[in-house]
């Protein structure tokens, strides 16, 4: 360990001076109107909007929750998951951004998810708005708690500090830049943010390849290990009455391969799903300068997700055979890249490479916190509550939510034993299920009406709960991750809905007819 290293503690401190700074920097403009402060004057370029929409998604999952399974369990779990990412990643960008950016211009200049919806459906009582903005603070509220858990996780571990207190201190950085800069700080830091990350991730598995011995040692350490490799079998770590697994003469203990059968293996693909309802990556489609630039982002990003999720992967599974008893539970094992970065560089490297875990927390609950507060200002309370209300206003109760989040995350992530994989897993269904069958159908079916929108937002997200909670302890077939069935379940409520229903107005008709149409 490098507990208390200066170079350490000296690399992490530019790091977190430079993200505020930033934050100062886009002080002025993002306060001159809540546009600017919630969607940057929809002007990002290519490169901001393809590094920010990856970076703020990933979070601190995928630098801890993502090789922690791949140490724990094996190559199964993580690699179809991951592989579910990279395809998700790569449609959403080639089906929904374009058009998406063109329509929440053409439907009344939306700035934020609930108001396309709204927008798009000439909902004049906003309950569409609403709905949307109360399942985005729900499911947020959880996202947040899930990175803070990273970042106390990650300074107790470097430091040998209190979690608690570490995890307080990273949740107050990142509510600084956020409340301080708006969108376009946190789009720049992302930027930033990302860089780090695929760099940290590269750095870290060549350099885990080199400690374990190479590959052929590398390879034949793991294959001894019942099923750890294989993409249809799981590795089952012996576990004492402690819930620790079990070790003997230096080894860590294993039974029998479990089977990691197709239901399973469709679990993991359907976490793709999830990026069609993702309000943090959606909204970075609706702020790019035009959607001309949408192809060339949608290359970086596909490049940069799979460059990073490969990385990942491969850093859990290399980390069982580089220290293969530290770990012994699922839990601790999301410490494995933080171990390995301090075992294999110099200090002020492993800072900069540390600092890259704390970039993906803080570029994840930035925009989480944002995109709540934003929900909650414009959404609820200007949209439903005050709608007379001042832009200054509006500004005012967005930042009186960041402080109401900040404290409800802070108390989710309070308990240090959570697992960062299983809390964002529950989030990215809730997520997926509520928008993203919405989404697809807004921009893609001419007959969805109000009737649709609205049965396809509530059943997706009341699906995911009842499967979640009821269905899926049937087993078989029936443990499928809940992201799949609700996902369907949503599309169906919309198509039934809207048909059993009268047809959109005509004014609604005339605008999706020609909005591809818009030079935007």
């Amino acid at each position: 360990m490098v507990n208390n290293d200066f170079w350490v503690l000296f690399a992490m401190l530019l790091y977190f001076i430079v993200v505020v700074i930033i934050g100062f920097v886009y002080a002025k403009k993002s306060n001159e109107n809540s546009d600017n402060y919630f969607l940057g004057g929809r002007g990002l370029g290519p490169w901001v909007t393809a590094f920010s929409a990856e970076a703020s998604d990933m979070s601190g999952w995928l630098l801890m929750g993502l090789p922690g399974v791949a140490y724990f369990t094996g190559a199964s779990d993580a690699m179809w998951t991951a592989i579910g990412l990279a395809i998700g990643t790569y449609l959403n960008w080639l089906f929904v951004a374009k058009r998406l950016r063109k329509y929440s211009e053409v439907a009344g200049n939306s700035i934020t998810l609930p108001d396309f919806f709204s927008n798009r459906f000439h909902d004049k009582k906003n309950v569409l708005m609403t709905i949307a903005a109360i399942i985005i603070l729900l499911f947020f509220s959880i996202y947040v708690g899930s990175c803070f858990v990273t970042c106390g996780k990650l300074f107790s571990t470097i430091f040998g500090l209190d979690y608690a207190t570490m995890m307080v201190l990273g949740a107050l950085i990142v509510f600084l830049y956020t409340f301080v800069g708006g969108y376009l700080s946190v789009c720049t830091t992302d930027m930033v943010q990302g860089a780090i990350m695929v760099c940290a991730l590269v750095i870290v598995f060549v350099g885990s390849v080199a400690a374990a011995g190479g590959v052929d040692n590398t390879i034949a350490f793991l294959q001894s290990i019942p099923g750890f490799l294989s993409g249809t079998q799981t590795a089952t770590p012996l576990l004492g009455e402690d819930g620790k697994q079990l070790v003997e003469n230096g080894l860590p203990l294993f039974g029998d391969a479990s089977t990691y059968g197709i239901i399973t293996i469709v679990s993991g693909l359907a976490w793709g799903l999830g990026y069609f309802g993702m309000p943090q990556v959606l909204v970075r489609f609706m702020s790019v300068e035009h959607s001309s630039a949408i192809r060339q982002s949608r290359i970086i990003a596909t490049v940069w997700v799979v460059v990073s999720l490969s990385c990942a992967v491969c850093i859990g599974l290399i980390g069982r055979a580089v220290i293969p008893t530290t770990f012994l539970t699922q839990a601790s094992a999301e410490n494995i890249f933080i171990v390995l970065s301090q075992m294999l560089l110099p200090s002020f490297l492993c800072g900069l490479v540390i600092s890259g875990i704390f970039a993906a927390s803080m570029s994840s609950s930035s925009s989480y916190l944002l995109i709540s507060g934003s929900a909650v200002a414009r959404n609820i309370f200007k949209g439903l509550l005050k709608r007379d209300a001042t832009d200054r206003q509006v500004m005012i109760c967005s930042r009186i939510t960041l402080c109401v989040i900040l404290i409800f995350g802070v108390f989710i992530a309070m308990d240090e034993n959570s697992s960062i994989f299983k809390v964002v897993s529950y989030a990215w269904a809730g997520f997926g299920a509520s928008f993203g069958p919405l989404i697809i159908m807004s921009l893609y079916w001419r007959r969805t009406n109000f009737a649709g929108a609205l049965a396809g937002m509530v059943g997706g997200a009341a699906m995911v709960f009842l499967w979640h909670e009821v269905i899926a302890g049937f087993g078989g077939i029936f443990a499928v991750y809940e992201l799949l069935p609700a996902f369907v379940f949503g599309l169906a409520c919309i198509v039934v809905a809207s048909l059993l229903t009268e047809k959109p107005e005509q004014g609604i008709l005339d605008e999706f007819d020609h909005y591809m149409e818009k030079d935007c």
